[in-house]
């Protein structure tokens, strides 16, 4: 296969921004639709991409993207939703509902190639909505993709520069006099974006990884609170981390659901209960030594102390 021609769903987002530049920097052609244009605005300039203005989860849109691509990657996932048995409506459209559309639009139109984002430790039983509606999706788009050669990538936390996970501790900690969190001991393999993103481009035309479900995880587990340690002290102001009862603990993530930028919920919480670890070592297929924590963002962490900050602020004052 020599896949040219990529339609990349959910390609704005953290993830998908850096699978979007390898693709691009490898001169492939990208396609990224998205709602609104302006939020991908940083991929805009790459030379091979196109970001187009559409809606996914309306079918006559969804067809008409799909339409002669040599391949479709599915990066669409969502942490906070409704409730719901065995979860809720959002969860359901964007885990299972347009996973199983998207590969259905791939075998219609004779897309040779499929790869979908999923999540270690989903199970149809998994104690979260977010893990049992991603287990559910993985088993959609099976069911819809008929000749399609799908590949799926479990991955644990993803780290990096921008990321939403790492970042917020040392963010946190900034202002505040201790970590007061549930489930620290929750056993975590955090992979590095960079790792991902080449892990889905070098499957791309990898025939060996056809029909192939992939966990991706870092060189090592860490408790929670180890990894809230480091990006505490990495960061110049670490904090004492406090465990939470499990009735305090969804408690304060009930608190924080109701918050306008939600850092927890009672369904994160919930996910935690199963490690997000991998007993493989990273796939040799994929052609990756995966980087580890520390080795990544201890420079990137470097940004939020104190000196780094009056620095910043000098550099744009001029001074």
């Amino acid at each position: 296969m020599n896949s040219r021609n990529i339609l990349v769903i959910g390609g704005s987002g953290f993830v998908g921004s850096a699978i979007v530049r390898k693709l691009a920097a490898a001169g492939r052609r990208v396609s990224v639709p998205t709602r609104h244009r302006d939020r991908a605005k940083h991929l805009i300039l790459l030379p091979t991409v196109d970001v187009v203005e559409a809606d996914v989860h309306d079918d006559a849109a969804l067809a008409g993207l799909v339409a002669g691509r040599d391949a479709v990657i599915n990066l669409v996932g969502i942490l906070h939703g409704d409730s719901g048995r065995p979860y809720g409506k959002r969860f359901r459209a964007a885990h299972v509902d347009l996973p199983r559309r998207i590969a259905a639009a791939c075998a219609a139109a004779a897309v040779p190639r499929l790869l979908h984002m999923s999540a270690l430790g989903v199970a149809e039983n998994a104690p979260s909505m977010y893990l049992r509606s991603k287990a559910a999706g993985e088993a959609a788009v099976r069911e819809a993709a008929g000749p399609v050669a799908v590949t799926v990538f479990r991955p644990s936390v993803i780290f990096g520069r921008e990321d939403r996970f790492v970042n917020m501790f040392a963010d946190m900690q900034a202002f505040l006099p201790l970590m007061a969190l549930g489930r620290p001991g929750a056993r975590l393999q955090p992979v590095h974006v960079e790792d991902v993103a080449s892990a889905f481009v070098n499957a791309l035309d990898n025939r060996a990884t056809f029909g192939k479900t992939y966990d991706l995880a870092g060189p090592k587990a860490y408790a929670l609170r180890d990894i809230i340690a480091f990006a505490g002290r990495a960061s110049g102001h670490p904090r004492p981390v406090l465990g939470l009862p499990d009735g305090l603990a969804y408690l304060q993530a009930w608190l924080m659901e109701w918050a306008p930028v939600k850092l927890m919920s009672r369904d994160n919480l919930d996910s935690l209960g199963v490690d997000s670890v991998s007993a493989a070592a990273f796939p040799a297929e994929l052609g990756v030594q995966p980087a580890s924590m520390e080795a990544v963002m201890t420079d990137l962490l470097a940004r939020h102390t104190p000196r780094e900050r009056y620095m910043r602020l000098r550099d744009r004052a001029g001074r």
